[in-house]
């Protein structure tokens, strides 16, 4: 069902309801949250006041994502302390966050973390930090805590009425779709082997390492879709992976993916296929990195303006819980928050800036997390997999918060469902986010085909937004000179987001948010061992 179906099909329902026939059951309690947008939303008329107070840091880090989070990270491991944090929500963590009720804890966005390539120096540092990479961090095959591993069975696909383990469709599937299959995985495994003359591969993680080669490069001008085609790859099993793959990753289907995206999300890992997780989600790498921070960050702080002057740069700064305005004078700025912002906040922006930002777009996402009594069965009755997506559905499954309890006994759980709006303008699915009881409907809609008794064991649905969850790598963003100028930075301000790298991934942003501390400290004359 589509979201226009789903509209209809709410319409319907409302009337028959009115009408005291065929009703659906009242919905469970639960609350619509999602980012701040009252407050972020001010600067489209920005009426802030004055302000009352000035301070001076060395570093001003605006953004509490994982990007701004790394800065932080790697500025206090380097014993530079003068800095500060301003994030505009509650809490720092951005699309790791979490939240927790009396059965367990449980994501409100990102939920797992790829076993980390050798490239990806600095998230491999992070875990070593935080005790789950054992051993020697730039060991090809670490060894990692089994409590973050994911346990078995860690995926399933929900397809023709049945379940069965791992994403690739096999139920049903004759003979030479499989072989669609077969000659697409040689072709990553290959992929995954293969290096250029300078030693990079194809695609690696971050993507900044990966080979310059024109022929890969070139993949960035046309779709996943239609580079599946081109190649002769016609399986409808194939097909659905990589639109699934691109929609799980970029909120974007495999027709407007970038294929130098696509093929990234196949060949920048080793193959292994294992995760890290655990009920919160990444909410606990979040935290091990807030923890360098602390004392240094100010919450529930919008920076409105931005002036970037010869010696210093200014920011200035509604505190939304007091009711007032900071002014925030610092040597450097690491911008960490969404780039999207930039030409609303900083006083004359480049012309190179606005330019490169023309086209972007960033998809709208739900993540609703649905309290139950027990698990809901599978036809099988074997337990619950970690990851349970099904086949024919707009949305991308679900978790479950208790799996790494290897509680399988009958008792309470929570599942987080997630579904990118990838079928809408960026626009209009930003208008759909406010829809808590359509969205609480839909989702028991979805999973009421492999559940039927979903109804009667949900006693609470929560729902959380976000409006520019990730950019979309839409052709031509990857390598067509759009990231060039927040690659490159500017003599006082370094760029630590995500969107730098055109890829939402957690690597991509930890390794922006170290090299724009690296870079800063540099700046500042403080020396440093290279994470990177």
């Amino acid at each position: 069902m589509d979201r226009r179906d789903f509209l209809v099909a709410t319409s319907s329902a409302a009337a028959l309801a009115a009408c005291g026939a065929n009703a659906l059951p009242p919905l469970p309690p639960g609350v619509l949250t999602g980012a701040n947008e009252v407050l972020g939303h001010r600067l489209r008329q920005p009426d802030f006041p004055a302000p009352t107070e000035t301070r001076k840091v060395s570093v001003a880090i605006v953004g509490g994502g994982i990007g701004g989070l790394s800065a932080a990270w790697k500025l206090a491991r380097s014993g530079c302390d003068d800095f500060l944090l301003l994030e505009m929500e509650r809490e720092a963590g951005g699309n790791s966050r979490s939240a927790t009720n009396e059965v367990s804890a449980y994501p409100l966005g990102a939920h797992y973390l790829p076993l980390p390539p050798r490239e990806a120096r600095a998230t491999r540092a992070l875990l070593a930090e935080l005790g789950v990479l054992q051993g020697d961090p730039d060991a090809a095959h670490p060894t990692y805590d089994e409590k973050y591993l994911c346990h078995a069975p860690q995926e399933r696909l929900y397809t023709s009425g049945y379940w069965q383990d791992g994403l690739w469709p096999t139920l049903g599937v004759p003979a030479a779709e499989r072989a669609h299959y077969a000659r697409f995985q040689d072709f990553i495994g290959e992929l995954r082997q293969r290096r250029d003359g300078a030693g990079r591969r194809p695609f690696a993680l971050p993507l900044a390492l990966s080979s310059r080669e024109p022929q890969l490069r070139a993949l960035d001008r046309t779709t996943m879709r239609d580079w599946l085609l081109a190649q002769g790859y016609t399986a409808p099993g194939l097909h659905w992976l990589a639109d699934y793959a691109c929609r799980d990753d970029y909120g974007t289907s495999a027709a407007q993916t970038s294929a130098w995206a696509g093929l990234h999300y196949f060949a920048c890992r080793d193959g292994d296929g294992q995760v890290l997780t655990a009920p919160e989600g990444n909410a606990w790498l979040a935290r091990g990195l807030a923890r360098a921070a602390a004392g240094r960050v100010q919450q529930n702080a919008l920076v409105f303006r931005v002036e970037q002057r010869k010696t210093d740069t200014v920011c200035d700064v509604y505190l939304a819980a007091e009711s007032r305005s900071i002014r925030i004078i610092s040597r450097e700025l690491i911008w960490a928050a969404p780039l999207f912002l930039l030409p609303r906040v900083f006083a004359n922006p480049p012309p190179q800036w606005l330019e490169a930002l023309r086209g972007a777009e960033y998809a709208p996402w739900i993540v609703a997390n649905l309290t139950l009594k027990e698990a809901p069965g599978t036809r099988a009755g074997q337990p619950l997999a970690w990851d349970n997506v099904l086949h024919d559905s707009a949305a991308l499954g679900y978790v479950v918060a208790t799996h790494q309890a290897l509680r399988y006994a009958p008792g309470p759980t929570v599942i987080t469902w997630y579904r990118a709006l990838h079928e809408e303008s960026a626009s209009r699915g930003r208008r759909l986010l406010l829809d808590r009881a359509g969205w609480a409907n839909e989702v028991l809609a979805d999973l009421s085909r492999p559940h039927p008794e979903i109804r009667e064991l949900v006693t609470r649905i929560d729902v959380h937004r976000h409006a520019h969850a990730m950019i979309r790598p839409l052709p031509g963003r990857l390598w067509g000179g759009h990231r060039t100028p927040f690659e490159q930075g500017r003599a006082g301000v370094q760029f630590a987001h995500a969107d730098v790298s055109g890829l939402s991934l957690f690597e991509e942003a930890n390794y922006r948010g170290v090299l724009a501390a690296e870079r800063t400290l540099r700046r500042l004359g403080v020396s440093f061992a290279s994470s990177l």
